[in-house]
């Protein structure tokens, strides 16, 4: 009962956090070079790794896809295969998974320290809402970039199954039959849906480690802990929501 009620407390937090973060939209536009800075930030560092991931991702699925469908004679459906699991699920979850390793974890690790060493409370003391000068920022530009990462992610992954494809001598598929299969399947809703599922992990992850980090308390040894326990939980976030954002999707 104790554990519920905890659990509900934290959500209930998240959710006025998140309030009062949407409550200072108006004062966005002064927030510019914040905004610069936290989206090159996210996306500069966070596309190579992403776009390499995701090449791996297709490569693989296209070479475990073959194999099982090179005996039965249906080699020529490899592309629909992967390209509709690149873009429904494997890019938005890698890519939120990546976002929460390079990007949840910075953001907990930098407002904890804040928190720690008394930064946000001298914000308060200006009148200044931390969620307006750390958080809005932050949020938006996770924003701004996720569609960046998710079509890298894509894009990457599909090459990455085409090269495999094209390349692996008892696969033997030529791109234009490759790429010819991903087109006749592939619609705009795929799409959508991909960058639907990875806006709402990306938009959970950011308003978890900027919660897990400002709420943190005690001495330098806590920064460490809430970074870990933002990673944990984002990851666990993602995995239970994909389930629920996927059947309410499909």
């Amino acid at each position: 009962m104790k554990m519920l009620w905890t659990g509900l407390d934290w959500i209930g937090s998240i959710v006025r956090m998140t309030g009062r973060t949407l409550r200072h939209l108006p004062h966005l536009p002064r927030q510019g070079r914040q905004l610069v800075d936290q989206c090159l930030f996210m996306g500069y560092a966070t596309v190579p790794l992403v776009a390499i991931l995701s090449f791996f991702i297709g490569a693989v699925l296209a070479l475990q896809t073959g194999y099982s469908l090179v005996e039965f004679g249906a080699k020529q459906f490899i592309g629909t295969i992967v390209g509709l699991s690149v873009v429904r699920e494997l890019a938005p979850v890698m890519t939120a998974i990546m976002v929460t390793g390079r990007v949840g974890s910075a953001v907990t690790a930098e407002l904890a320290s804040m928190k720690v060493y008394q930064e946000v409370d001298a914000l308060r003391t200006m009148n200044i809402p931390p969620e307006r000068y750390l958080v809005l920022p932050r949020l938006t530009a996770i924003l701004l970039v996720t569609p960046i990462l998710l079509m890298a992610a894509v894009i990457t992954g599909w090459m990455g199954g085409q090269i495999v494809c094209q390349y692996v001598p008892w696969i033997g598929l030529t791109p234009e039959a490759y790429y010819n299969s991903l087109r006749s399947v592939m619609t705009v809703g795929d799409i959508t849906d991909g960058l639907i599922k990875s806006i709402s992990f990306s938009f959970g992850i950011l308003l978890i480690a900027s919660h897990m980090g400002l709420r943190t308390s005690g001495g330098p040894r806590e920064i460490g802990r809430a970074v870990t326990r933002a990673v944990v939980v984002c990851i666990i976030f993602i995995l239970i929501f994909d389930y629920f954002i996927t059947n309410l999707l499909i």
